[in-house]
């Protein structure tokens, strides 16, 4: 009994272990946006002019086009959409059937003829719709280069954090961007990034009373039938 338990012991104790050792590996693998750090950066060469990695063209002006420089977006979005349909249809439809006749009378029942019909149908149809957004960002947000593809694009990553009384507010960016635009102060508007990803969001008080509920969010949803 006693060797059963001090394995049971041992077990759990190496358990606890391993669990802690897996927090702190999951932990320590939590991105903190510096993830550019890790890349290996080329050994100096002493007493060299040269240094592999950080060479300068001297035609060229000293702009970002490495990992870890940083360019400044120039936030100047504005998109307008605007939609509107209209559709109307009508049918009618007149069918007279007349009644049979024998020896050229119709045949009938105390005088009510029994084989004359009609057919008469009308339908309509209006619809009208319309729809109008707009959406408008400016400022800046200062974002860093994390990899540098093949054919000399760069790929920015960045986020803003505003600390309010109420809450945060978040601005997020990332994209491909070309070195041939960027200013002289390393600056690039942000229309002229590729694959654009941009996020303006909040969290605290404020912006939980302006959320809907999960409710309100389900009973206006396409899935309820009435």
């Amino acid at each position: 009994m006693r060797i059963l338990a001090w394995i049971l012991c041992g077990g759990l104790a190496g358990c606890a272990l391993l669990g802690l050792s897996g927090c702190e590996l999951e932990r320590a693998h939590v991105d903190d946006g510096l993830a550019w750090t890790q890349v290996p950066v080329p050994p100096p060469t002493d007493g060299a002019i040269f240094q592999s990695g950080r060479e300068v063209v001297l035609a060229e002006n000293p702009i970002a086009h490495h990992v870890g420089d940083i360019v400044t977006i120039v936030l100047s979005e504005q998109t307008a959409a605007q939609k509107s349909a209209t559709t109307t249809t009508s049918k009618a439809t007149n069918i007279a059937m007349p009644g049979m006749t024998i020896i050229g009378k119709p045949v009938t029942i105390n005088g009510n003829p029994i084989t004359e019909n009609s057919v008469n149908n009308q339908t309509k149809f209006d619809g009208e719709g319309a729809s109008a957004q707009s959406n408008s960002l400016s400022g800046f947000l200062t974002v860093t280069v994390t990899k540098v593809l093949p054919n000399g694009y760069l790929y920015v990553v960045g986020e803003k954090q505003i600390g309010l009384n109420q809450g945060k507010e978040y601005v997020r960016l990332s994209g491909v961007i070309r070195v041939i635009d960027l200013a002289a102060d390393d600056s690039i508007p942000s229309y002229r990034v590729a694959n654009a990803h941009i996020a303006y969001s909040g969290k605290g008080a404020i912006a939980d009373v302006n959320t809907q509920s999960w409710m309100s969010r389900f009973f206006n949803s396409p899935w309820v039938p009435f």
